[in-house]
């Protein structure tokens, strides 16, 4: 009688398993691989010296910057975006979105705008982004632009991002600190 005519995939499974515990026991653990894959693409972000496109200098607003926050309000909703330079939207909250809708009187008012930084503001520091840029100038201080960034920034996000890490040259007099060294 053959066994694998009756039950052909109990069999196969448990011959795979088999083969993969073998596998699991001859790996040692312990061994550090001699090549090193980087599957964070912001590492290089976060650590300064990645790339950071320079842009023209007659441009407005701009385009030094890793990550951009945006604000867009239409007729009834607001919109706040977190943009990469390369890859487009990373982050984004609206006022539309139902959790936040069914909280709010209006949706487009000064409580809106601010509750809209707190939503936002919790979404970048659980992704880890926590220096952006931001080229919105307040014009009113008392205003909605106002209110929103000043609750972003209190929700843990810099609004400015930190320059990007030059390496110095042989005939440079001053020496930047890099930033992955920790001087304590």
């Amino acid at each position: 009688m053959n066994l694998t005519r009756i039950y052909p995939i109990a069999l196969r499974t448990a011959l795979e398993i088999r083969k993969l515990s073998n596998v699991a026991k001859s790996v040692n653990n312990f061994e550090i691989p001699s090549t090193f894959i980087n599957r964070n693409p912001r590492n290089l972000e976060k650590l300064r010296i990645g790339y950071k496109p320079d842009g023209y200098h007659l441009e407005a607003p701009g385009r030094i910057y890793w990550h951009k926050l945006e604000l867009m309000e239409s007729g009834r909703y607001v919109v706040a975006v977190v943009k990469h330079f390369k890859n487009g939207e990373v982050l984004k909250a609206s006022t539309s979105e139902w959790p936040i809708k069914k909280r709010l009187y209006r949706y487009n008012d000064v409580s809106a705008y601010i509750n809209l930084a707190k939503v936002l503001g919790d979404r970048c520091v659980k992704s880890g982004l926590t220096e952006m840029s931001c080229f919105m100038e307040v014009k009113n201080p008392d205003g909605k632009l106002a209110n929103f960034l000043k609750y972003f920034e209190e929700s843990g996000i810099v609004l400015k991002e930190p320059p990007q890490f030059k390496p110095a040259r042989p005939w440079d007099q001053l020496r930047p600190e890099k930033p992955w060294d920790v001087l304590e």
